[in-house]
């Protein structure tokens, strides 16, 4: 197991309660506390990544590298 951070944004929903949308990843849930959708997202962000090593399990070859770049602060803040 490898620790990975992703970014969420959290919003109020209209109808109550939060929608909380992961950044890098195509995963979105909500909660009716703020608390409830952080620890909904965190769920549906580790399902998801489980779901895809099993997918990708001995499909992948060649190097694997790591690659940093800088990106503009408004996609994070």
């Amino acid at each position: 197991m490898v620790t990975r951070r992703f970014t969420v944004v959290l919003e109020a929903a209209e109808e109550g309660g939060f929608v909380v949308k992961c950044l890098e990843l195509p995963v979105a849930t909500q909660g009716e506390t703020r608390e409830e959708a952080l620890k909904n997202i965190k769920e549906a962000i580790e399902g998801y990544l489980e779901v895809k090593a099993k997918l990708l399990h001995g499909k992948i070859r060649g190097e694997r590298v790591e690659v940093v770049v800088e990106a503009p602060s408004a996609l994070l803040a």
